[in-house]
This record gives C-alpha cells, structure tokens and sequence, in this order.
C-alpha cells in the first residue's frame, strides 16, 4: 500500500498544490492528471527522494507501513521509469539487467540465469550479448520496465513512459507494464497527458483540483 497524507509542494511562495492525500493499492495503477506545471513530476521526484531544492514540501510518504519521505532515495524501495529508456550504452542488454538485480542475489551462475529468464520472458531469449543500440523502441522500453523490475521495487512511478512509442507499440507495452504491475501487487502511479493510457476502470487523480485552495477527492 502506498499513501500520500497531506501533502503540500510550493516555490517561492506559491504553492504547486495542497492537502493531497491519496493511497494507492497492490496492483493498483492511478493515474495523474493535470495541465502543464500542475506540478505531476514535481510529485513524483518528492517520492524518489530526489525533489529540487527550490521545492518545498510538507506531507507524509509511507509505503507498507514505513515513513518515507526522510529515507535516502536507495532506501525508499520506489522505482521509476521515464518516457527515455535510459539503458546503459556502454553494457550489454543482459549487463544492463544485471546491473539492477539485489545483491543478495549471490554466484555469478545464478545472477546470469535469472538475466537470461527475464529475456525469455520477455520475448528476447538469445539477446543477452546485444548491443542496446541494436534493439527497437519496444525492445528498449521492454528492457527498461524489467531493469526497473528487477531491482524489486515495493513501488512504481510512470513518468509517460509510453509517450515516445508509436501507437501500435504504445499499445502493446502499455498493457504488458500494467500486466507486470498486476503480477507484481506493487502499488504504481502514472503521469501521462493521454487519457488513452488510463487503465479501464482506473481513477484519475487531477492534481489541478488540489491547486488555489480546490480540493477534489482521492
């Protein structure tokens, strides 16, 4: 479970929103909305730990019943995937997931065959030598979600991760990321301008509701 209490993101004075509150359940994908500078990403690098100093921000962050706003952002458990796949150029797609597996993950056999099963599940049996430049958009965005995944996270933030992928793609992994999510029981929040990203039947938090004292609902 993932629960945002009473939280308020201002600079200079002026503040981004106020009062949100929000839990977010196991599985459970809610969406942020909101026009420009309503303050989406803003939210969610206060929730990685990694919020620019001409931010300030007063509210609570658990996740499973621990505190986080104060932990460092390694301690936080929280992952978070980008509209850029930002894969490691200079490793290989199976160094690039390895990279991201917990140390107590231990023996080099084993770490290499847990790499090589996350391909296969992933449809890139054999790709473990590659080259990421090699690999297409949907390739990429796959590989990334995993490196995420794998890292085992008790949290997922979406910051548009679908929005560089052309439809038919789009499509495609937007439902195996909600899948994941659903397999996993992790607790995911996404930002995104396309109300087609929105899972069917999931809420839509609009955090201009949240803006000059307007409050909606969680």
């Amino acid at each position: 479970m993932l629960n945002i209490n009473n939280l308020t993101i201002s600079c200079a004075q002026k503040s981004l929103f106020s009062a949100l509150s929000l839990a977010v359940d196991p599985g459970e994908v809610v969406t942020l909305s909101g026009v420009s500078g309503s303050g989406k990403s803003t939210l969610l690098n206060w929730m990685i730990g990694d919020l620019d100093p001409a931010f300030a921000a007063s509210g609570e962050l658990w996740l499973n019943d621990v505190q986080c706003d104060s932990l460092a952002v390694e301690s936080r458990h929280i992952g978070i995937l980008f509209q850029d796949d930002l894969l490691f150029p200079h490793f290989s797609v199976g160094q690039n997931l390895a990279f991201a597996l917990p140390a107590r993950l231990k023996g080099a056999r084993a770490r290499r065959q847990c790499v090589e099963q996350t391909l296969s599940g992933i449809g890139l049996a054999g790709f473990h030598d590659r080259d990421p430049a090699t690999l297409s958009g949907g390739q990429r965005a796959r590989v990334s979600l995993m490196r995420t995944l794998l890292s085992r996270p008790q949290a997922l933030l979406l910051d548009e991760p679908f929005s560089r992928l052309d439809a038919v793609l789009r499509s495609q992994f937007r439902a195996f990321v909600f899948e994941q999510i659903a397999l996993l029981r992790i607790p995911a929040l996404l930002v995104t301008h396309d109300s087609a990203d929105v899972p069917p039947g999931g809420r839509v938090i609009n955090l201009s509701d949240f803006s000059d004292g307007q409050h909606g609902h969680a």
